[in-house]
């Protein structure tokens, strides 16, 4: 998924600051409370997205650097997704939905249908570009899109890919997983990441408690997609992120409601470079990030190009008529530095 916005943050992550507040829970992990806020996916009937990373409170966990969490969108309505070729560098993508389809088409040959529960990540490294449009049948379009920033060593030598995995439910007491990215609960994906993750979905019984062994090398997010959910002990609402930094052996998720909840669980070790996030460009200062636009404008090498995408507006052209996003106009200074807070929960969540 592209970032749209006309006017895009720029974003420098690094991992250290000063140390973190006593524990909010008494009998468990501290829990920060990230919200979102609402990103308009196009024109004035375009689909809205809610961006819970980055933002000025937190900026990554781990190497997650990008969450949107959209629908249910009556597409009918919205006219649903329709992201014309686009750039990316320095991250990997990963697609997952809850309901609706989304053709996906990069300029490193990958090509595939984005179904619920089946994860596609795409590799940009160097360089990549892709289209996503919603098909034709779907009515509900519901999902999330997430990115994962690649470390130093393998971002500028990694070569385009496209992964796609199908996770088999694990049942737990209380509920179960989907696990997409790393390894949870006895269950292991096959795609490929470049730094300590993990990724899963989650549904909890009504009335239950899920009891959840996880890393304490990992700091890690949980989005709830739906219902009355808590965070050790702690109310996490719908479509915000609960966050817990680095030392828990266990999460405990209650669903307090009358309907399974379901939840995104994202974490890994702490991402300790300093990154700058511009529109779809992740890279490590402003020089490179202007280089990259002026690639991309100029239709360079470095990003190839999509062949097949069919948008909204017809072949090659999405409801706009564009054949490709143009790259907004660079901040008329240069990119300055933001600290992401070190990984434990802070008293301070105002943004």
């Amino acid at each position: 998924m592209s970032n749209v916005e006309t006017h895009p943050a720029e974003v420098l992550c690094r991992s250290e600051g000063l140390p973190g507040p006593e524990s909010a829970c008494a009998d468990g992990a501290s829990v920060e409370i990230i919200t979102a806020r609402d990103v308009p996916l196009g024109g004035p009937r375009s689909m809205t997205v809610r961006r819970t990373l980055p933002q000025r409170q937190r900026s990554l966990i781990g190497a997650w650097c990008f969450v949107d969490h959209y629908g249910p969108n009556d597409v009918s309505v919205t006219r649903g997704m329709d992201v014309a070729p686009h750039p990316h560098t320095g991250l990997q993508t990963v697609s997952w939905l809850f309901e609706g389809a989304i053709a996906h088409i990069d300029s490193g040959g990958g090509e595939g249908t984005v179904l619920p529960g089946e994860i596609n990540l795409m590799t940009g490294g160097t360089g990549i570009c892709h289209s996503e449009v919603s098909l034709p049948d779907t009515t509900v379009l519901h999902g999330v899109q997430l990115w994962l920033a690649l470390p130093d060593a393998v971002r500028n030598t990694l070569d385009r890919a496209f992964e796609h995995f199908v996770p088999q439910p694990v049942p737990l007491e209380g509920g179960s997983a989907l696990v997409f990215i790393g390894s949870l609960v006895g269950a292991e994906s096959p795609v490929t990441v470049h730094t300590p993750l993990v990724g899963a979905e989650l549904h909890v019984e009504p009335g239950a408690v899920l009891d959840l062994p996880v890393d304490a090398a990992f700091e890690h997010g949980l989005l709830v997609d739906s219902g009355d959910v808590t965070l050790e002990g702690v109310p996490v609402l719908t479509h915000v992120l609960g966050y817990t930094g680095v030392g828990s052996e266990r999460l405990r998720i209650a669903n307090q409601g009358t309907t399974p909840a379901r939840l995104i669980l994202i974490g890994g070790k702490p991402f300790e470079e300093e990154i700058v996030m511009w529109w779809n460009f992740i890279g490590r200062d402003s020089d490179e990030i202007a280089r990259y636009r002026e690639e991309w404008e100029a239709e360079g090498d470095r990003f190839g190009r999509v062949d097949g995408y069919v948008g909204h507006g017809g072949p090659g052209k999405n409801r706009d008529g564009l054949g490709r996003l143009p790259a907004p106009a660079l901040p008329k200074v240069r990119m300055r530095a933001r600290k992401n807070p070190p990984p434990r929960v802070q008293n301070d969540t105002t943004n």
